[in-house]
Order: structure tokens, then sequence, then C-alpha cells
């Protein structure tokens, strides 16, 4: 345990991830938040019920179920303590996180600087959406670092990272681009779901609005979707306005299920990042694999950021396989038996699927001459998923011929 500069105590990450959320006294003892579910909230007078609609507290208080409820506020403050923020908002899914906290934060003739390695739909709303809303989006090159302000204008209000990016796992300078934006009052925007605040403390780094798609690591379980917003003082309102005025809202099963995912969250990922290193290793030095993308590779080319600016490494990599026919893919992947082919990741299980991400980037082409396939390790034994992708390996030489 340590004490901040203004004396505040602080604990550990997983110390935070067992003890946030409320106390147990003010729910009879119960170790869990029960489950509220509820729509309607009723007041006992009517100055009970004019606080409540108080807008110096509207968000501080249930009055209404769509603004959330005991079960809904436990797990906004455990996500909050562990990402050091002033405050975090829950969302039905990942996407809608990324969605709503851009549409809170720009306006008609902003400017937006955005990643080139951003998540696909991301790209996809930044092209259609925001163009339709008169918000213009210049992409980027993630190795940019402080070099970033020759991007700048006048009207540049966000600059937006995904570290390491999606699909492709380029590890962005986190400070550097922070400082500069900061420098010329731009707000720095994060999706930090690969390494959750756990390994990445983004607020730490100069990030404004940290976001997750608490669908993946924070849930674990491969059954909840859900977004989370976490942002400093100074942006909170704004962020959780924009979310009350467009209704979104999360179930209150789903936070539960949520926030009892977060509580093993520490343990889970040192045993994803364990495995992860480990099948990495391995891949490395298969003569089918031309390259493998993971950070904590010392091989990897973000490597030594991911040194200085993380403390650990999630499950999910990317393997550029050797030239081979796409038949010779397809059968290894339809062969695997413990890998499962799947577009999420972040839960208990592996998953393998084929992707191309020459498709999304306009910045900096993807030059790669093989196949490219992402894997999600999960919490297996890892000597057994070393041998189902060597199974996986033997049928992509059958079919390839070799």
């Amino acid at each position: 345990m340590s004490r901040s500069a203004d004396g505040e105590r602080r604990v550990a990450s997983d110390t935070l991830l067992v003890h946030s959320g409320g106390h147990p006294r003010d729910r009879h003892g119960a170790v869990n938040p029960p489950v509220y579910r509820a729509s309607t909230i009723l007041f006992p007078t009517v100055a009970d019920f004019e606080a409540a609609r108080n807008p110096a507290t509207r968000f501080d208080t249930v009055r209404y179920g769509q603004l959330g409820t005991p079960t809904t506020f436990a797990l906004e403050e455990t996500i909050a303590a562990l990402e050091g923020g002033y405050r975090a908002t829950l969302l039905p899914s990942g996407l809608s996180a990324i969605t709503t906290a851009l549409l809170a934060l720009l306006r008609s003739g902003d400017h937006l600087l955005m990643v080139d390695t951003t998540y696909t739909p991301t790209r996809h709303f930044c092209d259609t959406i925001l163009t339709r809303f008169g918000v213009e989006t210049t992409y980027y090159d993630p190795r940019i670092g402080g070099r970033i302000a020759t991007l700048f204008r006048p009207n540049t209000r966000v600059v937006f990272l995904e570290s390491p990016g999606s699909m492709t796992m380029e590890v962005q300078d986190v400070p550097a681009i922070a400082d500069a934006a900061h420098a010329a009052g731009i707000v720095v925007a994060m999706d930090n779901t690969w390494a959750t605040p756990y390994f990445f403390p983004a607020f730490a780094h100069g990030v404004d609005v940290s976001i997750q798609a608490a669908t993946k690591y924070v849930a674990g379980h491969a059954d909840v979707m859900m977004g989370t917003i976490t942002t400093t003082e100074a942006l909170y309102e704004p962020v959780r306005s924009m979310v009350a005025e467009l209704g979104h809202c999360v179930s209150p099963d789903d936070a539960y299920l949520a926030l009892r995912g977060l509580r093993t969250l520490g343990v889970r990922l040192e045993r994803h990042q364990r495995s992860a290193l480990r099948v990495a290793e391995w891949l490395s030095g298969r003569p089918e694999v031309a390259r493998v993308l993971y950070p904590a590779l010392p091989s990897d080319p973000g490597h030594a950021l991911w040194s200085r600016d993380f403390r650990g490494a999630s499950g999910l990599l990317g393997v550029v396989l050797a030239p081979v026919p796409k038949r010779a893919v397809d059968a290894m992947l339809d062969n695997l038996e413990l890998f499962r082919m799947g577009v999420s990741w972040g839960g208990y299980e592996s998953l393998a699927i084929p992707m191309n991400p020459a498709s999304s980037r306009t910045v900096v082409p993807w030059r790669e001459a093989g196949p490219y396939v992402r894997l999600h390790v999960g919490l297996e034994d890892p000597d057994d998923l070393i041998a189902d992708l060597a199974r996986g390996f033997e049928c992509l030489r059958a079919a390839a011929g070799r």
C-alpha cells in the first residue's frame, strides 16, 4: 500500500479488483452486490423526487432504471478505480462505447485524428456517421509518436489511439502523443481493450478518455456484451450526458456478471499472458510461420515501447504465415480442435480466425506476402494448445502439397 501526493491511500490493482464497488455492510453483508432489476424508482416525498432530478446529482442517485441501479453503479465504481480515472459509464457494447464517446467529444466542423490500425467498425463509423454529421477524420500512422503535432489543425479536437493496434498489434507511443495533443488543447481518447487498465494504466500515460470492450477481458467468460467509458473529471458530464441522451443502458444482470468476472481479471490475465507468450515463442520457431505479432516478444517491433509502458500482455496475437494457398490455411483452421473459430476474444476459450488487414488500412499498407491468422490464447493448458496447432500445421502442409 502507498499514498498519493495528497495523502490518499493507494492499493494495488489486485486489491482494487476485490474491494471496489461498494461495501458489504451496505447490502446486508453480501459479498457481491445483488442484481437490482428496476425501471421505475419510487420516492416517498416530493422533496426526495425533486432532489433526485437535480441536474447536479442526476447521475449520482437512483432515479430511473435507464440511468443506473446499485448493481451498475458498483461496476462503474470498480472500473473507475482500476482505470485511475474520475468516473466510468457502462454501455451495451465496446463499439457503442467508442461511438458514444466520439459523439460526445466532437461537433460539426471538428477534425478527428484516428489511428490507421483502429478496430474496423470504428473506421466505418468515422467514414459514415461522423462524415454525415460534418466531422472530418484523418487517419495517421500508429508509429508517428510526437510527430503527430504535424497533423494538427485549428479545428482538431480529438486524437484517438488503439495500442496495440487492432489485428496487427502496433504499439503506440502514448505519452508522446498525449503530450503533443495536450499542448494544443486536444483531447486524447484510447481503446484500451487489449491490455485493459490492469496492464496499461491509460490515465497515468496522459489519456483523457479510456474505452474498453468489457465484452472481452472484463467479463471474461464469453457471455456478456458491454462497453465502458472512463474519463477525467472535466469530460465526465458531456460523456455521461451523451450516454443518457442516446438512451444507452445495460442490463443489471449483465452488470452483475461483468463485475463478477472483473474480480478475477488479474489472475486470468496473468495466465493468458503466460500461455500466450509460450505459444508465441513456439510459433516463432515454426517453418510455417513468417512472423508472430505479439509485443511481449523481444523480436516484435513494438517491444521496446511495450516494455516501457505496459505491465503485461494479454492473450491476443497475430500470426503471419509463410505463403501458402488459401485451401491450406482453411485446412489448418478447420482441423483445429481446441482453437475454435469465433470473432470475439477475451474469454476463457482459445480462438483462431483468418483475417485480411489490407482491407482496413489507408495510411500504412499491409505488405505481408503470406496469409494472416489471429489467435486468442485462452486458459487451456499451453502444451495442449501447442499440440493442437502442431496438428493444424500438419493439415496445412498436406493441403499445400508439402
